[in-house]
């Protein structure tokens, strides 16, 4: 389906969504259409063609949490407003977050914004319009839903369940389910989006707590879920029903430096990672296709890179007698896994890549193993992140098949124990160790080899500052960083980084010192 014709059906939607609900059959049947109709009534949503609410909320860093274990870091967006205008469709959300920047210091205060136009046609962002508690029921009414009864946590709930008017890349609708209480109150809704790491991943929207503004219901807490833990948290304190001034409301500012039109998307430092209610901004335009570049740095060990214009993730190679272990074998997105593995069987051939050892679990990190999965390659984390992918891999993956998906392989998943895992043969040993102390996340490991005098690491000193200068307070990781170099005792003599630093080359000790002002 094209944009055009997607925004077409939106818009029906929007239009003729209430009067379709309306239509309703025989008092003694109660059809779908007039339940749903019934949900509007009580929600006070059958004339709702707009609304702005706000209060103060809470935006999620999906796939950045310090542990694979735990939620995801949860940002405050102060000062929270969001405008809807579901004839069009379109929203705007604005924030200010404040929050402690990742590399330590005081905390600061940066605004936030998240658009969404009739011409962002992806489920990703419509889904943000429509399963909300009042478009979620113009949905399903102009969208055949079917009603049921389900009991949920021992109450009866009706559920209403339709596809999406969009096609995800795999071909299929996206569903939704709306969970209306007892009350007559949309509780709860679900939803499905592709994701590189979670595949089908469940989109879980929670509404509580409901207060009346001039007969329109509205959840005074929202809790949005992606990945099972909340990507966004709200605590709404007012609405405004029908806005008289919407569509200036929902209007995206001009980008800086240009008078007049839209801004697609987030303005620069808006979005929220979380993707839901504050995140979510429009993607960019695509990068070029990630091509390798491999770098020889020692017999049988090779640095593979890729063109500066598709990113700068680098994974090390390293041949043994009848193997090949990679580190970072899936980092950004599934074709940057998929460069990774053909550039390591060009520059070493015939040989199967048989572990891929992952530096840590975040999303910047593994956004692409969906490629090393489905070659067979075994991944290799510390314990405390096994649960984690295990559970992500083992989601189905219809809305956008992927390699992995295609394989018909299941996921291995090695989840060593204690402090280290040593891979070693008659040709050379490479030592994987536990990274101690590193605020940023458990199970982050970093690879030695020996005998090449070769450090690889990901994430504790990625943008060197000018030659002379040391940052005040020092960054935390690189000082973790080092601590961890001299508590192993690794005699290093060039150091990888996964991230190209700037300029891309290899690093040292000496300059990692440096940066910390230490000698």
């Amino acid at each position: 389906m094209t944009k055009r014709s997607m925004t077409r059906v939106f818009r029906a939607v929007a239009v003729v969504g209430m009067s379709a609900a309306l239509l309703a059959g025989p008092a003694a049947a109660q059809d779908a259409r007039t339940q749903i109709g019934n949900a509007m009534k009580t929600m006070g949503s059958e004339n709702l063609n707009s609304i702005t609410f706000w209060g103060v909320a809470q935006n999620g860093n999906f796939g950045q949490n310090n542990n694979a274990n735990h939620p995801w870091p949860m940002a405050n967006a102060s000062d929270y407003t969001r405008s809807i205008d579901f004839t069009a469709p379109a929203s705007r959300a604005t924030w200010v977050n404040y929050a402690v920047p990742v590399t330590g210091g005081a905390a600061a205060q940066t605004p936030g914004q998240q658009n969404i136009t009739p011409q962002q046609g992806t489920w990703a962002q419509q889904l943000e319009i429509w399963t909300t508690p009042w478009g979620v029921l113009r949905a399903a009414a102009a969208n055949n839903a079917t009603a049921r009864s389900q009991t949920v946590g021992g109450r009866r709930m009706t559920v209403f369940s339709f596809d999406a008017p969009i096609k995800s890349p795999g071909g299929l609708p996206y569903k939704v389910n709306a969970f209306i209480n007892p009350q007559g109150l949309v509780e709860r809704v679900e939803t499905w989006v592709e994701n590189p790491i979670f595949g089908d991943m469940l989109v879980e929207s929670e509404y509580t707590n409901y207060r009346d503004a001039y007969g329109v219901m509205y959840p005074a807490n929202i809790v949005v879920k992606r990945g099972g833990w909340p990507t966004f948290q709200a605590q709404l304190l007012g609405i405004t029903a029908n806005p008289a001034d919407i569509q200036a409301r929902v209007t995206p500012p001009p980008p800086p430096g240009r008078a007049g039109g839209a801004a697609p998307g987030a303005a620069p430092g808006g979005a929220a990672p979380g993707g839901a209610r504050g995140g979510g901004a429009a993607p960019a335009a695509a990068p070029p296709a990630p091509t390798a570049m491999s770098e020889k740095l020692a017999d049988g060990v090779w640095r593979i890179g890729q063109n500066p214009g598709a990113g700068a993730y680098n994974a090390l190679a390293v041949e043994f007698a009848d193997h090949i272990v990679l580190f970072e074998p899936g980092p950004a997105n599934e074709a940057r896994g998929l460069a990774i593995i053909a550039e390591t069987k060009r520059v070493i051939p015939n040989k199967p890549i048989r572990y891929g050892v992952i530096s840590h679990h975040h999303a910047d990190h593994t956004g692409g193993i969906a490629a090393p999965a489905g070659e067979g390659i075994v991944i290799v984390t510390p314990a405390v992140n096994k649960t984690y992918l295990e559970r992500a891999l083992s989601n189905p993956r219809t809305l956008a098949p992927d390699s992995f998906s295609k394989s018909k392989r299941k996921a291995v998943v090695e989840g060593f124990t204690g402090d280290k895992r040593v891979f070693s043969d008659a040709t050379r040993t490479f030592e994987i160790h536990v990274v101690k102390g590193l605020p940023h996340a458990d199970g982050n490991v970093i690879g030695y080899l020996p005998k090449e005098k070769i450090l690889v690491y990901a994430d504790m000193f990625n943008l060197p500052n000018p030659v002379g200068s040391v940052p005040n307070p020092p960054v935390v990781g690189t000082g973790v960083f080092l601590d961890n170099i001299e508590r192993l005792k690794l005699d290093v003599d060039r150091i990888m980084s996964v991230h190209s630093l700037n300029p891309d080359r290899m690093t040292t000790v000496a300059e990692i010192r440096a940066s910390l002002g230490r000698k």
